[in-house]
């Protein structure tokens, strides 16, 4: 989940830090609170995809469990599943049937799933303001970035 968006958006504001004249600290700093940042928005986005209103959300709610994408939700539901959840889980994603989907969220949610990634997507943003926290410079040219932050971890689209 780290080698996905949360590098790329790290490494677009470290690199804006260092043509910015910043110090190491700094630097890395910020790449620590694009790093986190971006783990949380992969966590909401893999959240929205199963759990999104899809009246919100603007795509189908599910499409990452038809497709049989390895989300940081199913990798959970795979460590934590029962025996006879992991054994389900292991059919479903071999097979398609109507109702995959929904199967699939009733073990996600016995799983605890929906509210694992709430806590850990917020244990992440916590992290990044952290680290925004402890870049040196005034709070008003950090307040923009503490903005995007929390409208990309409590969008619901």
């Amino acid at each position: 989940i780290s080698l996905k968006t949360s590098v790329l958006l790290a490494s677009s504001l470290q690199l804006g830090a260092l043509i910015g004249g910043a110090g190491e600290s700094n630097q890395q700093h910020i790449y620590e609170f694009g790093l986190n940042l971006g783990i949380a928005f992969q966590i909401q986005d893999d959240y929205l995809d199963a759990f999104g209103d899809p009246e919100k959300f603007g795509k189908q709610v599910g499409g990452d469990i038809q497709s049989n994408k390895k989300t940081f939700l199913m990798i959970h539901a795979l460590e934590t599943a029962d025996s006879d959840d992991l054994k389900m889980l292991n059919q479903l994603m071999e097979e398609n049937p109507i109702d995959k989907v929904q199967q699939v969220l009733t073990i996600f949610r016995k799983c605890g799933i929906d509210n694992w990634a709430n806590e850990l997507k917020l244990k992440y943003l916590n992290l990044a303001l952290s680290h925004l926290d402890a870049i040196i410079v005034s709070k008003n040219r950090k307040e923009p970035l503490t903005a995007l932050a929390h409208y990309l971890i409590q969008r619901d689209k």
